[in-house]
């Protein structure tokens, strides 16, 4: 496999970049921050960080958007205004949670609710639920694909996420489920294959979702708990996710287009 040791920088000229990185029971300090590093590697690219959608005259001049989130869910007119970005030609390099609403209810399950349609939609996806997290195999369902191409399937510990999808979507990266989800309201799942990396053209843009990237600390799951006793890092501990992710930050950037 081609291993990209940083983000291309072979182009001339700024890049604007907006970052939303905010939301629940995940160590976003950390994921952050990983983030930043990795965007750091290519000084045509300025960044903006943001906690939410609200800033959207930023956005909408931004060159591409790049979110770690949960249950951060823009407005219906920030809904609308990413949708209309993307199809004029914006990209999108959601990770992990971006497209995750979670109720913790009464009797202890967590539910998904449909809360926000149009978001979801514009992502391609939202989660449903995960099983226990556990090594599981991701296999590659478009190997000519320039954003996996030279990848073999390979082994990773995180959540595997299971998830509705919402739009046609190309799907670059699955993997097989087939069992139990303990502690979701869904918690039954048949045999399926569930995207891990995909695209969802809109117009003239387009979001590219990465499911894996769950990270936690000891003090990320308030309220529900003062003192997380361990610090899970997951696929933050795999040499491929960040290839994963320096290559989504070259399609995001548009740097895996020839100069002319």
């Amino acid at each position: 496999m081609e291993q990209s040791n940083d983000i291309e920088s072979k182009q001339t000229g700024r890049i604007d970049c907006v970052v939303v990185a905010a939301g629940k029971y995940h160590d976003i300090d950390f994921a952050r921050l990983e983030l930043l590093k990795l965007l750091g590697e290519n000084q045509r690219i300025r960044v903006r960080v943001f906690e939410d959608y609200a800033n959207l005259t930023a956005i909408q001049a931004a060159d591409f958007l790049l979110t770690y989130t949960c249950e951060v869910i823009p407005s219906l007119e920030q809904q609308v205004a990413l949708r209309e970005w993307l199809e004029l030609g914006g990209r999108w390099y959601a990770l992990h949670g971006t497209n995750s609403i979670l109720r913790f209810l009464d009797n202890g399950q967590v539910d998904t609710p449909d809360w926000a349609p149009h978001l979801m939609e514009t992502l391609g996806s939202q989660f449903a639920a995960h099983p226990p997290i556990a090594p599981f195999r991701v296999e590659v369902a478009k190997p000519e694909h320039p954003l996996v191409r030279g990848i073999e399937a390979f082994e990773i510990t995180d959540e595997r996420y299971l998830m509705d999808m919402t739009a046609e979507v190309e799907v670059l990266l699955d993997t097989a489920f087939e069992g139990e989800t303990p502690g979701f309201v869904r918690d039954q799942w048949r045999a399926e294959r569930h995207p891990v990396l995909y695209l969802r053209p809109l117009g003239k843009g387009a979001v590219l979702y990465l499911t894996l990237g769950h990270c936690r600390g000891h003090y990320d799951l308030r309220p529900l708990m003062d003192f997380w006793p361990q610090v899970d890092r997951c696929a933050w501990d795999h040499p491929m996710f960040y290839e994963l992710l320096r290559r989504g930050l070259n399609w995001a950037a548009r740097l895996d287009q020839p100069t002319n």
